[in-house]
């Protein structure tokens, strides 16, 4: 009897235990999920642009000889700089010396005669007034005076051609630049014929230019005929990727198109102070506008793209996620420039966006603003 009472006992309690067991604990809701979040501002940004051109001299002369002389010598280092009026070379000059020698010669001859031309004219008009001779003869004395000038005029024409042959001897730089290569060694019998005697170049201020397509052109001209000329600098990227610290400006576009390529060529002067630009180099040249824009700009993080197009999360009412559509533009390294989607003041989120789901809210918290100041956009070809 007492097992028996002991069994429904046990019977009794396993089931109360089993019950007490099974009933869940009252659970608390869950804490929304914390996310990094950004205000939405305005900051000043340099828009900027970047082709491939090519790298013009200025001014560029090939230098020549005029006249048929042996190269006696040579003035000047190849490669190094020189200021206009330099000698560069000189040809035999005795062969000219004389010619200009013998056409002074026939000039003071000339003047001989006439001056005696113009004696027998004086002393025929004073016979002719006595009638000591025929008018008849002084005629003939004054077309000889006639004569006689033309002669004297003649030779003084010879000799200023022969001054003229003989300053050719003498080959002087036009301005100031840098001197090339010279394939001509003194002693060598040079003249019009022969060819380049040097290449003269000057390299400051020097002229890149480059093609710009009909819609980027558009653009530009659409902000104005003064920002195209005066509101963009123009910088040289050297090939080791950074920027000259010289800026230039933009001095011609072309008034027609390539009909190949369809696009315009444009051409811009910038200093060339330390000679980092070469005549005929590939360079890619830069376009900056000179007073910065502000523009909305925000971490490239905080940019997601899906099937719609590019979106960001924004911490609205209540700390609710939404879904903002946006267009973006090129920015700055690690940052995007919004054109349409985005107003300032509202919270978008930077980090923690896979745990954010639209229309559930969020914890947010603020990360650093960024430091101030005006921000160089990202330059791309067209951008």
């Amino acid at each position: 009897m007492t097992l028996a009472v002991l069994c429904a006992t046990a019977a009794l309690a396993l089931p109360l235990a089993s019950c007490k067991d099974e009933a869940p604990p009252q659970q608390q809701s869950a804490a929304p999920p914390a996310v990094v979040v950004t205000r939405v501002a305005r900051q000043p940004i340099a828009q900027a642009a970047e082709f491939i051109g090519r790298v013009e001299a200025v001014d560029k002369v090939d230098i020549r000889a005029r006249v048929t002389a042996f190269l006696v010598s040579r003035h000047f280092t190849e490669g190094d700089a020189v200021k206009a009026g330099d000698m560069l070379f000189t040809l035999e000059q005795p062969p000219f010396a004389a010619e200009v020698a013998l056409r002074q010669a026939q000039v003071e001859r000339a003047e001989a005669e006439l001056r005696n031309a113009t004696l027998q004219v004086t002393r025929g008009r004073e016979l002719v007034r006595t009638n000591n001779i025929p008018q008849s003869t002084l005629d003939e004395r004054i077309a000889a005076e006639g004569e006689a000038k033309g002669g004297r005029d003649a030779a003084l024409a010879q000799l200023e051609q022969a001054r003229i042959q003989y300053g050719y001897t003498e080959i002087r730089v036009p301005f100031d630049g840098r001197a090339g290569r010279s394939p001509i060694s003194p002693g060598n019998l040079v003249g019009p014929d022969t060819g380049v005697l040097v290449t003269v170049v000057r390299e400051d201020p020097i002229r890149l230019s480059f093609p710009v397509t009909q819609r980027e052109l558009l653009r530009v001209r659409q902000a104005g005929a003064d920002v195209a000329r005066d509101g963009i600098r123009v910088r040289a990227r050297l090939p080791d990727g950074s920027l000259m610290d010289t800026a230039g400006r933009l001095e011609f576009i072309d008034v027609a198109a390539n009909r190949s390529t369809d696009s315009v060529l444009v051409q811009a002067m910038v200093p060339n102070p330390n000679r980092l630009l070469t005549d005929g180099q590939a360079i890619a040249v830069v376009l900056e506008a000179a007073t910065p824009a502000e523009a909305i700009m925000i971490p490239q993080a905080a940019l997601q793209v899906d099937q719609q197009g590019a979106f960001v999360l924004v911490v609205g009412a209540d700390n609710k996620v939404e879904v903002k559509r946006v267009r973006t533009a090129p920015g700055p390294a690690g940052q995007i420039v919004i054109t349409e989607g985005l107003e300032v003041g509202q919270l978008i989120i930077v980090e923690g966006s896979q745990r954010a789901r639209p229309g559930q809210p969020v914890t947010p918290r603020s990360e650093p603003p960024p430091p101030s100041g005006t921000v160089p956009a990202n330059a791309t070809r067209g951008g």
